[in-house]
């Protein structure tokens, strides 16, 4: 085969520094708008993005040339410094938790994904986030420490 063909889409998950409540329904739009923008920028494309207050979730198609921690590197760095240029919180500066969750998904459960990524608000009124996380490592078969999951 002369060419490479790939399609690398990943549902990825991760938290606000110490999981705090900081994407308020107010500004989230505009923190999914800077994710995307950011995601453009480095050849990334978001499907989907979703969350609440304390975290996030991205369906994201990532390139050959990137690895999944540089893609998130990228993603999470641009959009923390966007969201702080942009003054979407006027108490303090945004950050990210340290550390993401990322799960491969095939194209037959992409729509499945994207619809779960959008309803998060929907989900949350049932589990918490760490509660969520935990369903999703274990489904996965990701092995974890529960001891060093929240650090």
């Amino acid at each position: 085969m002369a060419n490479t063909h790939t399609e690398l889409l990943y549902h990825c998950v991760w938290s606000t520094k110490n999981r705090e409540p900081l994407i308020h329904p107010k500004i989230e739009e505009s923190v999914w708008a800077i994710l995307a923008k950011v995601a453009t920028r480095h050849q990334m494309h978001i499907r989907r993005a979703g969350g609440i207050e304390n975290h996030v979730h991205v369906l994201i198609d990532i390139p050959k040339t990137l690895s999944v921690s540089e893609a998130m590197k990228q993603l999470k760095g641009g959009a923390s410094n966007a969201i702080n240029q942009e003054g979407l919180l006027p108490a303090g500066r945004f950050a990210w938790q340290e550390g993401y969750a990322a799960f491969t998904v095939s194209s037959s459960n992409a729509a499945q994904v994207a619809a779960y990524v959008a309803n998060q608000r929907k989900h949350h009124h049932q589990r918490t986030f760490e509660d969520e996380l935990v369903i999703l490592l274990e489904k996965h078969g990701v092995e974890y420490d529960q001891k060093y999951l929240w650090d």
